[in-house]
């Protein structure tokens, strides 16, 4: 019999995904007690962490709670959401490509 040589390789290339930053917004009616409960409840943050990034809302007018792939960054900006306005208030969250 004679013999084959296969030359037929497949080369998988990937690719890392698109992240996503999440930013949450200041705003003149979000207390600061209930922005840090955000951070540490959805974004799972220590206290610190979230009064750090709470701080840097209030100051800049807005701050990343962290960077995630599309699915999870829109998870989480509907959960701000769905929380800021069960508890009354107009916290809002966006997201956007990183760079």
């Amino acid at each position: 019999m004679p013999k084959i040589k296969s030359e037929n390789q497949t080369t998988l290339e990937t690719t890392k995904p698109p992240m996503y930053k999440v930013i949450l917004h200041n705003d003149d009616y979000t207390p600061m007690d209930f922005v840090v409960e955000i951070l540490m409840k959805i974004f799972h943050k220590s206290e610190q962490e979230a009064n750090e990034i709470m701080w840097t809302v209030h100051t800049k007018g807005k701050g990343v709670c962290g960077v995630y792939v599309k699915e999870i960054a829109q998870t989480k900006v509907h959960q701000v959401r769905i929380n800021a306005r069960s508890n009354g208030f107009p916290l809002l969250a966006t997201m956007e490509l990183e760079r």
